[in-house]
Order: structure tokens, then sequence, then C-alpha cells
């Protein structure tokens, strides 16, 4: 697969050696293009890397997001992984209590969007544990099959979560989590499995 990476940051780095080690062919873009050629990919511009890519990874801050897309030029039939969880610009349409992934559509409607990757921060997905689950929302078939090769090739195990209207609980039980983790708590603890144990 032809994987565009959208950003340079911690997200990026995480991913990226993965993917590059499963055989896929990189291609980065980002502000900074020393930080974008030692991800160890080709770099481009944004609407380089866009028109190179089967999916794309949009891995920019969340107030970075629409700007991003509008440099990127048409996304016609492209995989659009959104792994973001910040609120997004205000002033921009839908209104910002909008989910990310609802807007990020409304502004890439010809791409697919799939949000996935973001219910943990950069340092979980560098070495994820086996055991890892990554639930995935989106509309289309074809793209959440790309994007179910693409959680496997980080060596964690893909589940569907729902149509792309379900993002929005992705993004709030991100918001939650991480929450905790950063507080120093395991998140992992509130949990349990339907057969009353902890989940491993």
């Amino acid at each position: 697969m032809r994987i565009g990476i959208f950003g340079t940051g911690g997200m990026a780095r995480a991913l990226s050696p993965h993917w590059a080690n499963a055989g896929h062919e990189l291609m980065v873009a980002g502000r900074d293009p020393a930080r974008a050629a030692a991800l160890g990919a080709r770099t481009g511009t944004w609407a380089e890397v866009a028109a190179f890519a089967d999916a794309l990874l949009l891995a920019v801050p969340a107030d970075a997001v629409f700007e991003v897309l509008g440099a990127a030029g048409p996304l016609r039939g492209k995989v659009l992984v959104d792994c973001t969880n910040q609120p997004g610009p205000t002033g921009t349409e839908p209104p910002p209590g909008t989910p990310v992934a609802t807007r990020i559509a409304t502004a890439a409607p010809d791409a697919h969007v799939v949000k996935a990757f973001n219910l943990a921060p950069p340092d979980v997905w560098r070495k994820p544990p086996k055991t890892l689950t990554v639930p995935l929302c989106g509309d289309d078939p074809a793209a959440l099959d790309a994007v179910r090769t693409l959680v496997r090739d980080v060596g964690c195990t893909p589940v569907l979560g729902g149509d792309l209207d379900r993002a929005h609980l992705l993004e709030a039980t991100a918001a939650f989590a991480i929450g905790l983790w950063f507080a120093g708590e395991d998140a992992r603890a509130i949990l349990v499995s339907a057969h009353g144990g902890d989940v491993p």
C-alpha cells in the first residue's frame, strides 16, 4: 500500500516504522522538511503526498487539520485515517461542537474517513502490547479493510466500532482514558470483561 502521512509529530513517528517494516511505501509531508526527512521516508508537499497515497494518516494537531486538508487538494477515493482528538478551530463548518471526524468528512467529502489509532498516546503505538485492540469507525467497507491491514501491521487487532457517526464515542473515550494515563493511572483497570474478570 502507498501510505501518505500528514504530520511529523509523535503519532507519525510511532506508526510509520511499523508500516515501513511491513513493506508499505511511505511519503511524508510536514511544515518542517527536516523533521519530515527524519522519518526515513520520501517527502513532499501536502498535495504531492495526497496524490501519491492510497491511504493517508492525518497526524497533525486538530487546529491545523482544515488548513492541511485545504492545501492537500482533491482526495477523491483516498482512505483518510483520522487519529486526532482535540476540538477543531472555531469558525469552521460544521459547528465546533461537532465531532472532529465528522468535520473532517465534511471538509473532505470525496475521501473515505476512518477514525482509528486515537485511544492511546504515541508512546503506546511505538511498541504496543500484543493484546491491544484498535476500534475503527467508518462508512466505506473497502476503506475499513485497508485500515484493518494497517492496524494488523502495527501488531494489533482491529475491531469495527460502527459507522463514522459513532466516532464521537471514540473521541470522548480518548479524552477520558488519555487523561487517566497522563495522571499516572491505568486506564485499562476501569474495564471488566463480560465474564466478570479484568480485561487483560
